[in-house]
């Protein structure tokens, strides 16, 4: 039976090939993820609930291609 690599070491395997650029583009878009994750639970701390719904694709035109989210929110009544 074969295991799968590691987290770490798919990140690392994935980094190498990377460009600098690419590098740098996936470090921004970790940092605003860990940003949004934070005003999500701020807003759910507040009393809302928080759904993130796929509202587009962007595709880059050679293939690549990332998803574009809309919050839902509920508030209590």
């Amino acid at each position: 039976m074969m295991t799968k690599p590691q987290v770490k070491e798919r990140a690392e395997e994935q980094a190498s090939a990377m460009t600098e650029d690419q590098k740098a583009a996936i470090r921004m878009l970790a940092n605003d993820l860990h940003r949004l994750n934070h005003a999500v639970m701020k807003a759910v701390d507040a009393g809302v609930s928080v759904e993130l719904v796929r509202s587009a694709r962007h595709h880059g035109g050679e293939g690549q291609w990332g998803d574009l989210l809309t919050p839902v929110v509920v508030t209590r009544s």
